[in-house]
This record gives structure tokens, C-alpha cells and sequence, in this order.
């Protein structure tokens, strides 16, 4: 850059990491620094953000971003398999590496949301500003218990803008990236084998679905000839295209602080007022039980609880009380609901 050369990366981790440095280089030297295929494969999602919806707020971007953890949900969902057996097939077929811990711990997924929600809110993002949970917990027991109430596991970036309230306090900007069930009828739902689909809501163009490929030779080299034809046409004209864009400079919000939901399944004494007792732990910590079901009696008695959306802090500490109860011999899963 400091020599005029425009650059055209595919490197999610570095644009996370030390992207500030990049755009100011760019800056500096009058250079063009393009990035289409660091997100997404050849999904052109991008350009949308940087440049389509720049006119627009955009409220949510919530994606699936890995194809690796998207093939290993679908085929724990689809082929009734564990992790580790799901994992050994994408390996065999090329989509995991021999070490998948970039994949799976959910490293590759936060880097690509810290680029996403930077160019979402026009604020400055990091890797180390992203919620991060993989999917190696994930059990063949929660993918049958999503599928019990109508949803699918899948490992989902999830950017979010905090609501305007009545006084004129300061937006927040909220980046995670963790297993969460949604709704079967949710278009992100669909998205099977490798294939990655991020889902953009905005004020004005309202709901945006992007869905392609999101990994692989072929796909990638589109995204990087694509951005090497644009850097090609601005230098023949004599311009570059949008530097970094980063005049909201919104504060990033805890996990905790956002307002997501949980489905809770406990395993618990099938004796009177258990349902009240726990029904108690959840309206001491201000969380509204919206659906609860119990399956089996004796010694195979099971509570399955969904919850109202209410802080991240406030369902945390609603488990961690669950599980000091006498009556409660295991809480056998938890795991955040998203979606309508």
C-alpha cells in the first residue's frame, strides 16, 4: 500500500484483528483495500453492506457463516449422528481440517461477525469484541430436543443494534457467535450440507436473505476476481472505492446485556410443588417462563422450559439457581433461542 498497490484479501482473521491498520494504510497511500471473500465465499454480502445499503440503518445481521459447523449441525440433525461422527465426515470430504478448532470453537465464524457488524453499524469491531461459544457441546439429545419443539440447531453469528428507547441514551452494538435453536419456518432454518445464508434486516429494505456457497476454490476465486476486476476499473478511472466507515463508533455490549431466550431441559424428582419451586427460581431472577412441558414420571421425570426473551445475565444466573435445587438431580441442556 505504501507503494500505491491496492489490495484484494481474503483474510477474515486479520481484518478482525488489526483491520484499523489496514483501512489506514489504505487511506494513506490512496489504495483500495477489498475484502469480498473474507465473509461468505462467493456470497456477495460485502459489497451489500458497504456500499447497497450504506443509505440505510440496519437493525440485524444474523447469519450462518461456516460451512464447516453448518455441515456437522445438518448431519447431527438430519443423519441422527453424534459430533464426533458428523466431524469425521467433513473431514473425509474435505470441509474440516485435520485440526478443526478454528471451525468448531467458533473462531472463524467471530471473525467474519467482527467484519460483519463493523461494516453493519459503522463502528469498530474486533475479534476480541465477539461472544464466542463453538459446538463441541452440542448432543445428539439437543438437536432431538430442537426438533421436539420445532427447531434446528445451528452455530449463528448474530450482530445486533440496540433498540432507540424513549430518552436519547447511546445505541449499543451487540456481536456473538453460539449454537441456538430456531424455528424450522425460519429462512436461516433451510440452510443444509455446507452452505452458508446470512439474513439482514434494515429500517427501509426491510428483510434481506444472501445464500450461496460459503466456501471452496471455485467459490472463493469468484469473490477475489470480483474484487480485482472492481480495483481494476477504479484505478483506470482514477479512484477508490469506500475506505473504512466507522463515524458511529457505537459501544459494544456484554453478553450479558442482550435480550435473547433459553430452552432449559431438567431432569427432576417427580414429586408435588417441584413445578412451583422451579417456576419460583425463574420469577426471583425476573425471567418469564413461556412454554414448559413434562415428559415422564419417577425416576425419568423431565421438565422442558422455553423462556421469554430477558437479559443473557439474568437466564445464567436462572440456570445456575437451577442447578443448587434439591429437586433438580441434572440440568441436561441449555441453549439460547433465537428467531421468530
Amino acid at each position: 500500500m505504501r507503494h500505491g498497490a491496492s489490495v484484494v484479501t481474503a483474510n477474515k482473521a486479520l481484518l478482525a484483528e488489526d483491520g484499523v491498520t489496514l483501512f489506514e494504510a489504505a487511506e494513506r497511500a490512496g489504495a483500495d483495500l477489498y475484502f469480498e471473500a473474507a465473509v461468505a465465499g462467493a456470497i456477495p454480502i460485502i459489497r451489500p453492506l458497504r456500499e447497497s445499503l450504506v443509505g440505510d440503518e440496519i437493525t440485524s445481521v444474523m447469519g450462518i457463516v461456516n460451512g464447516t459447523t453448518n455441515y456437522i449441525l445438518d448431519r447431527m440433525d438430519t443423519g441422527t449422528i453424534s459430533f464426533a461422527e458428523a466431524l469425521q465426515e467433513a473431514q473425509k470430504l474435505g470441509y474440516a481440517e485435520a485440526d478443526p478448532t478454528a471451525d468448531v470453537e467458533g473462531f472463524d465464524a467471530a471473525a467474519k461477525a467482527a467484519i460483519l457488524a463493523s461494516l453493519a453499524f459503522h463502528t469498530r469491531v474486533t475479534g476480541a469484541d465477539v461472544y464466542r461459544e463453538g459446538i463441541t457441546s452440542v448432543t445428539p439429545a439437543d438437536v432431538a430436543s430442537a426438533h421436539d419443539i420445532g427447531c434446528v440447531v445451528k452455530l449463528l453469528a448474530i450482530c445486533q443494534l440496540s433498540p432507540p428507547g424513549p430518552a436519547p441514551a447511546e445505541r449499543t452494538v451487540s456481536v456473538r457467535v453460539h449454537p441456538a435453536m430456531i424455528p424450522r419456518s425460519h429462512p436461516l432454518a433451510a440452510v443444509g450440507d455446507a452452505y452458508n445464508a446470512v439474513f439482514v434486516e434494515s429500517m427501509s429494505a426491510g428483510r434481506l436473505m444472501f445464500y450461496g456457497p460459503g466456501a471452496g476454490g471455485s467459490p472463493t476465486a469468484s469473490a477475489v476476481l470480483g474484487d480485482l476486476v472492481t480495483v481494476a476499473r477504479n484505478r483506470l478511472r482514477g479512484a477508490v472505492g469506500p475506505g473504512e466507515s466507522s463515524y458511529a463508533a457505537r459501544p459494544v455490549s456484554k453478553i450479558g446485556s442482550v435480550m435473547t431466550r433459553y430452552y432449559v431441559s431438567l431432569e427432576v424428582a417427580d414429586v408435588v410443588g417441584v413445578l412451583a419451586t422451579i417456576a419460583d427460581v425463574f420469577a426471583e431472577h425476573g425471567v418469564s417462563i413461556e412454554t414448559v412441558r413434562q415428559n415422564g414420571r419417577g425416576a425419568d421425570a423431565q421438565l422442558v422450559l422455553v423462556t421469554h426473551p430477558a437479559h443473557d445475565a439474568a437466564l445464567s444466573a436462572t440456570v445456575q439457581a437451577l442447578r443448587g435445587l434439591d429437586v433438580v438431580r441434572h440440568v441436561t441442556s441449555v441453549m439460547r433461542v433465537e428467531g421468530d
